[in-house]
């Protein structure tokens, strides 16, 4: 079955645009290149969609590939005007917590949960597919070069693939937990709750701790109290226990010796 937009009427309620597109390369390039060539067409959470995605990133240049229908590439526009540019380091985390209570709301009646790997994939666990936690969606953030105050956030959601299709033994999908994702509903859900985020961000000047938005990430986020490793953008890994998110995003990661470091980027593993 090929998308329309026709698909999509609770997204068309939240969103002043719905584009679906049978096949492309990367809907985060192909958005941000639009915004860049007429800005006004694509106003505040103008939305690019399809189930066939060639040629996806992920944060750190990974490749992110899936056979056409079984993921949703959702991209969107976001206007950060009001947004002190020094706060803007948090909306990944706004768009991954968006992602995990769309999710959440999907699968709470099946014995599934989903919560939120610092800083923005969206894991699920239980279900069919196992107890682990395992990883549903990543979600990759771009400025638009031609305008620094509008940003195209990627998400990228598996949704009926198979138990078998999947790329590695850490993904899963609705269909390998048993459920048929709602993919209106779910990015209706996902594009309200990402802009309510940002209005509160917004009207708190910046201040993610005053907003509530600091509290509410952190009680999505499973990686706070686990082992974790991270690689370092610059080289060299840090080892130890993620105690918190602290009030820029960044999270704070307490080593062996008792020393705190706040980490802004870097790829996050759980260590089982």
């Amino acid at each position: 079955m090929v998308l329309t937009a026709h698909m999509f009427p609770l997204t068309g309620e939240v969103s002043p645009r719905v584009e679906v597109v049978a096949q492309t390369g990367s809907t985060n390039a192909d958005l941000v290149r639009h915004v860049s060539a007429d800005p006004g067409a694509w106003p505040h959470l103008s939305v690019l969609l399809t189930d066939d995605q060639r040629s996806g990133r992920g944060r750190l240049d990974r490749v992110w590939k899936a056979p056409a229908g079984t993921a949703l590439a959702i991209s969107v526009v976001v206007r950060t005007d009001a947004v002190p540019a020094a706060a803007r380091g948090w909306l990944p985390l706004l768009a991954g917590a968006a992602m995990t209570r769309a999710v959440a709301a999907q699968v709470a009646a099946a014995s599934v949960s989903a919560r939120l790997k610092w800083p923005n994939d969206v894991l699920l666990s239980g279900g069919s597919a196992g107890e682990g936690a395992r990883k549903l969606c990543g979600i990759l953030a771009e400025v638009v070069p031609a305008d620094p105050d509008a940003v195209v956030i990627g998400a990228g959601v598996n949704t009926a693939m198979p138990a078998d299709a999947l790329p590695v033994d850490t993904a899963v999908s609705f269909q390998a937990v048993g459920l048929t994702a709602d993919a209106d509903r779910l990015v209706a859900d996902y594009l309200a709750d990402l802009d309510a985020q940002l209005r509160a961000l917004a009207a708190a000047g910046g201040d993610a701790e005053a907003a509530g938005i600091r509290a509410a990430v952190a009680g999505l986020c499973a990686t706070i109290g686990e082992p974790v490793k991270v690689s370092l953008p610059g080289g060299g890994t840090l080892v130890g226990i993620a105690r918190a998110i602290d009030a820029d995003g960044r999270l704070v990661v307490e080593d062996a010796s008792g020393a705190a470091t706040p980490v802004g980027a870097g790829d996050v593993v759980h260590v089982r």
